[in-house]
């Protein structure tokens, strides 16, 4: 009678068993930065937005006025009170425009005005063309003769320029290119600084009057042989 054989032992051998997971501390492994940690705050790109949308707003009123523009104005386009923070802005502005490839600029005058304008080195190939004010025959004549002979009374306004001359000078003041003031009993009519800043003139009245006839061409020679007439 064959021997009992050993019964199999149930468990496998050491050898051959798996090793238990031995337990290592675990290692924190930096966050992987993306495109998004490295840009700015909510609060920071809406700022930087409305930033931009501040400096259209000036360059699309500059553009469109085509005149020099005050300060108080300029913070009324971008309805606030603080002349800093638009002179802020405008000089940004300026800034940028000074380093485009560009034939534009804008420059701060005196009084706190700023204008966007052709560089001088352009003007002269333009010249031919912005030199042609918006006014028919009528008021501009009346412009010309107030331009020439400032200071000059209204009385004798109408006088040389007859009765329609009225509304030539109203028209004139609602433009902002001729100002009135008292004189004794008359009213005197003379051009303002918008006048010399709108037809690219200097405010230094000899030179005025040498551009006047450039600008004004039959309008100016129908009166400059007039004498000067007392206020």
């Amino acid at each position: 009678m064959e021997a009992e054989k050993p019964a199999q032992s149930m468990q496998e051998p050491v050898s051959k068993q798996q090793a238990p997971a031995q337990s290592h501390p675990q290692r924190s492994e930096p966050p992987i930065r993306g495109a998004a940690d490295n840009e700015p705050s909510l609060e920071a790109q809406e700022a930087e937005a409305k930033r931009k949308h501040n400096l259209t707003m000036l360059e699309a009123a500059l553009y469109v006025a085509g005149r020099p523009l005050d300060i108080n104005e300029l913070c009324s386009v971008l309805t606030t009170r603080s002349k800093r923070k638009a002179e802020q802005l405008l000089e940004a502005l300026a800034a940028e425009y000074g380093g485009r490839n560009t034939s534009m600029e804008i420059l701060r005058l005196k009084d706190d005005r700023y204008v966007m304008q052709v560089k001088a080195e352009f003007t002269p190939l333009v010249k031919r063309l912005v030199n042609r004010p918006l006014l028919s025959s009528g008021p501009l004549k009346t412009l010309s003769y107030i331009a020439y002979r400032q200071p000059v009374t209204s009385k004798r306004v109408i006088e040389v320029r007859g009765q329609h001359a009225y509304g030539h000078v109203k028209l004139l003041k609602d433009m902002g290119l001729v100002a009135t003031e008292r004189a004794g009993r008359s009213l005197m009519l003379r051009t303002t600084d918008y006048f010399a800043d709108y037809f690219g003139l200097t405010q230094e009245p000899t030179a005025m009057k040498r551009d006047l006839k450039r600008i004004f061409g039959e309008a100016f020679e129908a009166f400059k042989d007039e004498p000067q007439a007392q206020p």
